[in-house]
């Protein structure tokens, strides 16, 4: 357990001790900005009935921050290292396959969840101003949360797995780009008309977005956080057999 303390703070400080961490933050922190100034201009003054979550939900600001961030964040984990050097010396070090892949998964997620503060303090002028407590509440604002985290969970395990398969930062960038836009527009085949019956409601279970308008309201529903699981899981294992694979080159 020592070993992965030690290769969580090696990977935390590779974000925090780097402008470009603090860049990602600060990009994250201008694109929900702007999505609040969208809200104001567009609602004026007009009473709103329903939570504030769910409707910077409904603007693209939410996804195009969830789509970027991943990439931009996971890009480097392994495929820097593989460019440097530095991974083999990592791994001819006493650390087992599983502690390096636990590590580099859990700094991206702090990583992740702390570029992610910056809405409390949007959400919490918005309170402030209209001081309409109720479109705030303790149990919306967490679903809300639970939603951007579990969503997140599974685009992180995308990027460290997109990111174990070259050397090359862009190109592990492109390719959890490309996996991340595949399972959001994945849900939205179910629309389509003249699709099967049973096809529509094996694909509504990819549906990101119905999902995350759930989180919005504050609505946790036990498939999607099993589906966000078990599909995370399965991410992280790809990329723990593709780490391994460099034993039988």
């Amino acid at each position: 357990m020592r070993i992965f303390w030690v290769l969580l703070r090696r990977e935390l400080a590779s974000f925090f001790f780097s402008l470009t961490g603090y860049v990602i933050i600060a990009a994250v922190a201008l694109l929900t900005g702007l999505s609040f100034v969208v809200l104001t201009l567009t609602l004026g003054s007009d009473p709103v009935t329903v939570p504030v979550t769910e409707m910077f939900y409904g603007t693209y600001f939410l996804w195009l921050i969830l789509l970027l961030l991943s990439p931009v964040i996971t890009m480097r984990l392994f495929a820097l290292e593989k460019a440097t050097g530095t991974f083999e010396t990592l791994m001819t070090t006493p650390v087992g396959d599983l502690q390096v892949v636990a590590a580099k998964y859990a700094a991206a997620m702090v990583f992740y969840s702390v570029a992610w503060l910056p809405l409390l303090g949007c959400l919490g002028i918005v309170r402030y101003f209209t001081q309409q407590n109720a479109a705030l509440d303790a149990p919306t604002l967490a679903g809300m949360y639970l939603g951007i985290l579990l969503v997140g969970s599974l685009f992180m395990s995308l990027g460290c797995f997109a990111s174990s398969l070259t050397r090359s930062q862009m190109a592990a960038a492109m390719i959890s780009f490309v996996l991340g836009m595949s399972l959001f527009a994945l849900g939205f085949l179910a629309k389509i008309p003249g699709t099967a019956a049973w096809t529509s409601q094996l694909i509504a279970y990819f549906n990101l977005f119905d999902q995350m308008h759930d989180f919005a309201r504050g609505v946790v529903d036990t498939r999607a956080v099993i589906f966000y699981a078990t599909t995370t899981l399965v991410f992280l294992f790809l990329t723990l057999r593709v780490v391994e694979s460099r034993r039988w080159k």
